[in-house]
């Protein structure tokens, strides 16, 4: 298929020579040109079409995220953000760009991010670039859920595509939801901010999950980059959460198989797993573990991904009960739920 094709927008002299030099040393990518501004980005994504595009969140002038809204109706080249740990990355994520890597600030080395920006480049080439959004009416959250003193705990991940699908379950879903947990693929630090996002944009109560925090109704937890977030049950029949660090799994920490199989061994009560859009198959088997315990499992479809993989594989391998877009995804739960009201 020949090597993918990246344009560089980033107005940094050094940053741009740290990208371009790694990117090049790929074997699979070509830096094709660089663009130091807005202005200068749109016009060399014209005349070179490359197949993605790196660029940094805070440049002179035009910021990334105003290019990305005014760029991407017209020209929808997958775009993985570089930025430093800033809250504006979910608003860049939010206009269509697929997916970021964290600038080398100390906490991660230079190659540590040259090797997980070329991932991302590697699997935005492949991404399905979603319509930016504008001003969209508000949705009203759906009544109480009003649920039987049963308890449930619903489990959700998500990789590649998955801030933006995330949040799309989320706002849709009332105060009252049974206790969840959430995986999202990460770097270190965006977790909590990305946690506070949900929780100004949703009905329920939604934080960045610590070690020991109670699964309850109304609370949604975020599991914490670089930790593996486990459901665990206490000798009173109640449900908590480890978050502790420990190996990869399925190539990733925190993991969405450690968190689903966690669930299928460890869950007494009924549960409902959800698998969204990602690369790679993490979170597939432990659906499919879930399952054969007994849990309902929903499963985001490819038209509605921007990656098909972890939910593709998931339903390939018979782990889901059934596929819903994205935008119905909560329903389907919501439907599921009220059978047990």
């Amino acid at each position: 298929m020949g090597k993918i094709k990246v344009l560089v927008v980033d107005d940094s002299l050094v940053a741009r020579g740290v990208i371009i030099e790694g990117l090049n040393a790929h074997r699979n990518i070509e830096v094709v040109g660089y663009a130091i501004n807005a202005l200068d980005a749109k016009q060399k994504v014209m005349r070179l079409k490359p197949d993605v595009m790196t660029c940094d969140v805070q440049m002179p002038g035009m910021n990334g995220i105003d290019f990305l809204k005014e760029l991407l109706p017209e020209h929808p080249v997958p775009t993985v953000l570089v930025s430093s740990l800033n809250l504006r990355v979910f608003d860049a994520l939010h206009a269509g760009a697929v997916d970021f890597v964290r600038k080398p600030d100390g906490v991660e080395s230079r190659e540590q991010f040259i090797r997980s920006l070329c991932g991302k480049v590697i699997i935005a080439a492949r991404a399905t670039v979603r319509g930016v959004k504008g001003n969209e009416p508000a949705i009203a959250p759906p009544p109480a859920l009003k649920l039987a003193k049963s308890r449930i705990i619903v489990g959700l991940g998500a990789s590649t595509g998955g801030t933006e699908a995330t949040l799309e379950v989320m706002k849709r879903l009332p105060a009252d939801i049974p206790g969840m947990v959430i995986v999202q693929h990460m770097p270190t630090g965006f977790t909590q901010m990305y946690a506070e996002r949900l929780n100004r944009m949703c009905s329920m109560e939604v934080r960045e999950a610590k070690n020991g925090d109670e699964i309850k109704p109304g609370l949604a937890l975020v599991a914490p980059a670089d930790l593996q977030c486990r459901v665990q049950r206490t000798a009173a029949g109640g449900y908590y959460v480890s978050c502790m660090p420990g190996e990869k799994v399925s190539g990733h920490r925190p993991s969405v198989d450690a968190l689903f199989h966690s669930m299928a061994e460890n869950v007494r009560c009924p549960m409902v797993g959800i698998i969204m859009t990602g690369m790679g198959a993490d979170g597939a088997k432990g659906l499919l573990a879930m399952r054969q315990k007994g849990a309902y499992t929903i499963g985001q479809d490819e038209k509605s991904s921007v990656v098909y993989g972890m939910p593709g594989v998931a339903k390939k391998i018979g782990a889901v009960c059934e596929q819903a877009a994205c935008d119905q995804v909560a329903s389907v739960l919501l439907r599921h739920l009220k059978t047990r009201a």
